[in-house]
């Protein structure tokens, strides 16, 4: 019954992402074709520190009412009060901080962009908390409704904007709207009457400390490339990294990201018995590695006819960047897992020292890496660090749950094996295609479906589906491996 409730979970999780993903797509790519690379490198540096704050200031609200037993009207009403102070908080660091950032970059249109990127997560910061009701249950119907419908709405307002001559302000008041619209579409399926109180407080302050550390340095690991080349580059070429970043990322943030809330809930349930949830760790990490690494790997191979379908010849930088960072993406997926793991045995502080061993590489890295081969050099220090937290997380794993190494290698071998074939099919595939004149979409198609075939043949002689569906699938006593 908890598998079946998992997979229409992620299903519905799944397509919420993909759906809003879809829509985010089209409307960037329309923006792409009227706005330059240096409205896109402008919003990027608004959208950093905004998003730092963001993440620094995150309250666990979801995570902790999800773990709890029972809840009830002090839950709902604690959490709601928390999430209006943390609004508040946050609205008032990012006007204090916005000023500044934007005479350390020398623009003074970066204060009323921050400003006006603020209202997002305040926004996200009064999102309903009876919605946790739906996620608790693995019901995530009404999620994606939400979801979907302020995507849309926040498109069309975009759209409007530009085309009344906005410019860049398009791109800003996508992201606000979706906030904006998606939180107001909760209080629809999850009735709430806001009341203010924190008469449940301890319940989540517990789960705060060392998820909210982890946070700051997460936030600052996630967004510590673009402050960098935003000093040592042009707007242009930030916004072109910027573009290819979040098209690199963009197909596993679609499958992957949604999975997470699902899985986080459905350990949450398994703590009690450490065996299948080792068993379930195992099973949604190679997973997840089978989904993430051949799209990114796919990525890399057609990121030329990708740029050459999707954007002019003002964005000539994309294609390489995106080749390259969308390798850097592969070992995220296990992240993930593993840090849903982490909160479901309430050991954020794990994730906290990961976090820190994590920004401490990137650190040294990245600004060696501007130095020494500029753009191209944030990549590599990206990749590194990529394979640094992959490391990481194989070894906190068997800390935290007693997974066993080489059990987890096992899995990823296959999957890295599967790819190695995948890839030299799309290397003949594609030295083939070049000789030919063909559309690049149909080009793209042909690549595609070889490589994915291949990839998905190569899984099932080397044993990979088996691994996943006879070995793990099965977590209760009966079907656990001896």
């Amino acid at each position: 019954m908890l598998k079946l409730k998992v997979i229409k979970g992620v299903g519905w999780s799944v397509s919420s992402r993909l759906f809003s993903r879809v829509i985010d797509l089209a409307t960037l790519l329309i923006l792409a074709r009227i706005l330059v690379p240096a409205d896109f490198g402008l919003t990027a540096l608004a959208f950093s520190i905004v998003s730092i704050l963001d993440m620094v200031l995150e309250i666990p609200i979801v995570q902790a009412l999800t773990r709890l037993r029972t809840l009830d009207k002090g839950h709902y009403d604690t959490a709601f009060t928390l999430g209006l102070i943390r609004g508040l908080a946050f609205a008032a660091i990012t006007l204090a901080a916005a000023w500044p950032f934007s005479q350390f970059y020398h623009d003074d249109r970066l204060f009323a962009l921050v400003a006006v990127l603020a209202i997002a997560p305040v926004a996200r910061s009064l999102y309903s908390p009876r919605m946790v009701d739906q996620m608790r249950e693995l019901r995530f119907a009404p999620v994606f409704a939400a979801q979907v419908a302020g995507k849309i709405f926040a498109a069309g307002l975009a759209l409007w904007t530009l085309f009344a001559g906005g410019g860049y302000w398009a791109i800003a008041v996508n992201n606000v709207a979706a906030a904006s619209a998606t939180t107001a579409i909760t209080y629809l399926f999850a009735p709430y009457r806001p009341a203010l109180s924190l008469v449940q407080f301890k319940d989540f302050s517990g789960f705060m400390g060392w998820f909210s550390l982890s946070q700051v340095i997460a936030a600052l690991n996630w967004q510590f490339d673009r402050f960098v080349l935003g000093a040592g580059v042009s707007k242009s070429e930030l916004g072109q990294y910027t573009m290819a970043g979040d098209l690199a990322v963009m197909p596993t943030q679609s499958l992957i990201g949604p999975a997470m809330q699902p899985i986080l809930s459905a350990f949450s349930k398994l703590t009690d018995d450490p065996e299948r949830l080792r068993n379930a760790f195992l099973r949604a990490g190679t997973i997840m590695m089978m989904i993430s690494a051949p799209i990114c790997i796919l990525i890399f191979s057609t990121a030329d006819w990708i740029t050459e379908i999707l954007f002019n010849n003002q964005w000539a930088n994309v294609s390489t960047y995106l080749a390259f960072l969308a390798l850097t993406v592969i070992p995220v997926a296990y992240y993930q897992v593993f840090y849903s793991m982490a909160l479901s045995v309430n050991r954020a502080s794990v994730v906290f020292r990961m976090n820190c061993i994590d920004l401490a590489s990137r650190l040294v890295m990245v600004p060696a890496g501007l130095y020494l081969y500029d753009v191209m050099g944030v990549i590599l220090a990206r990749g590194a660090a990529a394979v640094l937290l992959l490391l990481l997380c194989l070894h906190f794993a068997k800390a935290l749950i007693g997974v066993r190494v080489v059990d987890q290698l096992g899995g990823l071998a296959k999957v890295a094996a599967a790819c190695f074939a995948m890839s030299l099919c799309l290397f003949f595939c594609i030295a083939w295609l070049e000789g030919h004149a063909w559309n690049p979409v149909l080009e793209i198609l042909i690549a595609v479906t070889s490589g994915g075939l291949v990839y998905l043949i190569a899984l099932y002689f080397l044993g990979a589906a088996a691994l996943v569906t006879d070995r793990l699938a099965d977590p209760s006593p009966e079907g656990r491996p001896h």
